[in-house]
């Protein structure tokens, strides 16, 4: 996968987060195994976890945001027909279920 292709919340996150998520794949998703590796309790590392979860999905919200924004205001610019963004944003939905 090319770097264009790459979502845009995994470039909200930072180095640590990067490398929980890769720790956590290569453990196959073990949270014991990951509090081991980080010398921290199972309880911990679950609340790591979910931090990095709730990054994630922060992350997702704000770039729906900024799509149905743009979407919005290229439409009122009269940039383009309401019939082309109502089309995109469908797009743009069936492409982010298939994920």
């Amino acid at each position: 996968m090319r770097s264009a292709e790459l979502p845009q919340w995994l470039y909200s996150l930072g180095d640590e987060d990067i490398r929980l998520m890769k720790e956590f794949v290569l453990s196959s998703g073990s949270l014991k195994a990951m509090a081991g590796l980080y010398q921290v309790t199972y309880p911990t590392i679950r609340l790591r976890l979910d931090r990095l979860i709730d990054k994630v999905k922060q992350a997702e919200a704000s770039e729906e945001t900024r799509f149905e924004g743009l979407l919005k205001d290229l439409t009122l610019a009269e940039e383009i027909k309401p019939s082309a963004a109502r089309r995109l944003l469908r797009a743009y939905e069936k492409e982010k279920r298939e994920r």
